[in-house]
C-alpha cells in the first residue's frame, strides 16, 4: 500500500528498486475506499452526511432526509440498524452508542461525538437570530442529497465513501470561517443575504459535478497527490533524514 501511494499517486520514482508497475485497480480496491473512509470519520463535521442532516433539522422539515442519511450510516455500521432516526439529537445519541465499540473492534478512529454535540448546540443558538430567508431551502438540501446518492451509484461507491472524499476536499478548499456550520451561521446572522452553509452547499454541488465528469479515482488522486508527494519524498534514497542533518551539522562545527 505504501509503495502504491508513493509511486502511483505521489508520482515519486526511484524509492523502490523494482521497475514493475502495480495493478491499476489496486487503488479502486484498497486505498480509495478504506483510507478515504478513515479520513471521513476524522473529517466528519465537513462531510455532506453531517452538514445536510444538520441543515435539514434546523429548517424544520428534514425528518425524511435525516432518516435517509441515517440509512447510509447504518450501512457502514455507524448506527444501530434496528433504530429509527429522524432528528439530529437522535443521530448523535446513536453515534455515541456505536462509535467507541467500532473504534475498538475495527481499529478505526472514533467519531468525535462530543465535538459534534458542541457544534450542534452552537448552531442551534446561532440560528435563533437568523431570518428564515437566510436558511437554506429544503429543496436545495434534498437536491444535493439525491445527487450524492446517484453519483455514489454511478461511481460504484457507498454514500459514506463518497461523502468522506467530499469532506476531505471541503477542508482543503472551503475557507476556515465557513467550514463549520456554527461559524457559518454566525456569519449569516451578521451579513444580509448570506445563506447558512451556502459555501458548503455550493462546494458539494461543484465537487459532485467534477466527480461525475472525471470519476472518483481521478478526483481522489488529484486531491491527495500534493500531500502524498510530500510524504513520499521523505522516503527518497537521496534525502537526508533530520537526524542525519543534525548529526552532520554537529560534526562541521
Amino acid at each position: 500500500t505504501l509503495r502504491f501511494l508513493i509511486e502511483e499517486v505521489g508520482q515519486v520514482e526511484g524509492v523502490y528498486p523494482y521497475p514493475d508497475r502495480l495493478a491499476q485497480n489496486f487503488l479502486l480496491q484498497r486505498t480509495a475506499s478504506h483510507g478515504i473512509e478513515f479520513l471521513g470519520i476524522l473529517a466528519f463535521r465537513a462531510s455532506p452526511v453531517w452538514v445536510l442532516a444538520a441543515l435539514a433539522d434546523i429548517t424544520g422539515g428534514g425528518h425524511k432526509l435525516i432518516h435517509e442519511i441515517s440509512q447510509a450510516l447504518k450501512n457502514e455500521g455507524l448506527l444501530d440498524p434496528n433504530a429509527r432516526f429522524e432528528r439530529m439529537d437522535q443521530l448523535l445519541d446513536g453515534l455515541a452508542k456505536t462509535s467507541d465499540h467500532l473504534a475498538q473492534t475495527l481499529n478505526l478512529p472514533p467519531v468525535d461525538v462530543p465535538g459534534l454535540r458542541r457544534e450542534w448546540e452552537k448552531l442551534k443558538e446561532e440560528v435563533q437570530g437568523i431570518p428564515p430567508k437566510n436558511l437554506p431551502a429544503f429543496e436545495s438540501l434534498d437536491r444535493i442529497w439525491t445527487e450524492l446518492q446517484q453519483t455514489a451509484i454511478t461511481q460504484n461507491r457507498s454514500v459514506f465513501t463518497l461523502s468522506s472524499l467530499m469532506a476531505v476536499s471541503t477542508i482543503a478548499h472551503v475557507p476556515a470561517n465557513l467550514l463549520w456550520l456554527s461559524r457559518a451561521a454566525h456569519s449569516a446572522a451578521r451579513r444580509t443575504g448570506t445563506v447558512v452553509g451556502g459555501a458548503l452547499l455550493d462546494h458539494y454541488s461543484q465537487t459532485l459535478g467534477e466527480i461525475s465528469q472525471t470519476g472518483f479515482v481521478e478526483h481522489w488522486t488529484r486531491e491527495f497527490r500534493p500531500y502524498l508527494r510530500a510524504a513520499a519524498e521523505q522516503f527518497a534514497p537521496g534525502r537526508k533524514s533530520l537526524t542525519e542533518r543534525l548529526f552532520r551539522g554537529k560534526l562541521q562545527r
